[in-house]
């Protein structure tokens, strides 16, 4: 097993935070195969989209990459929405989505009995026992993005932070580098379907 996948499955059966958001349940998908990928250019063959807004600061290490399927990228699209329903450019959804690849691999995740982390659900993992909602609430991808993108606005700066940075400020996150391995396949993600 490569180092980023060991690095990935541990990261992701670790997850420990201390307020916040707690990291989704590792069983759920540790089997899930993660693809490391070269770094890439974004993409962005949609008119409008600026591919240097998307990553200004370049990836930050190996990126990972996992196959959508239509639940998932329902769910992009969702957070993508939101995004720009709340006001907030391109870059904010990249980090949404990030987020989210890493806490769900943007799956919904409800309940999930002994293998869940407390009581984390939903796209980002957050928990009603830390004030982000309800449980009917957190699983909602409009209501938990713009959950997500309300602290994300509440932190200084996040427009010029490394994506691994801004996340990590909202998420409070144990492994806060985890964040970084996404962010191609979310800026993929959002110059794709950014103006759809």
């Amino acid at each position: 097993m490569n180092s980023m996948l060991t690095k990935s499955v541990l990261g992701i059966a670790g997850l420990a935070f201390t307020g916040g958001v707690f990291a989704g349940p590792a069983a759920a998908h540790a089997a899930e195969p993660v693809h490391a990928a070269p770094v890439a250019a974004v993409q962005a063959d949609k008119p409008g989209v600026d591919a240097k807004a998307l990553i200004p600061h370049g990836v930050q290490g190996t990126q990972s990459n996992i196959d959508l399927n239509d639940e998932q990228t329902a769910n992009a699209k969702a957070i993508i929405a939101a995004t720009k329903k709340a006001g907030l450019p391109e870059r904010a959804a990249v980090i949404s989505i990030a987020t989210s690849l890493q806490e769900s691999k943007l799956e919904n995740l409800g309940h999930l009995g002994d293998k869940n982390d407390h009581d984390s659900l939903g796209l980002f993992q957050q928990r009603p026992s830390s004030g982000w909602g309800s449980p009917e609430q957190i699983t909602d991808p409009a209501y938990s993005t713009t959950a997500f993108l309300k602290g994300l606005k509440q932190v200084d700066g996040w427009q010029d932070m490394p994506l691994t940075d801004a996340a990590q400020t909202v998420q409070v996150s144990a492994y806060p580098d985890a964040y970084a391995q996404w962010e191609q396949q979310a800026a993929d993600l959002v110059a794709q379907h950014w103006n759809n």
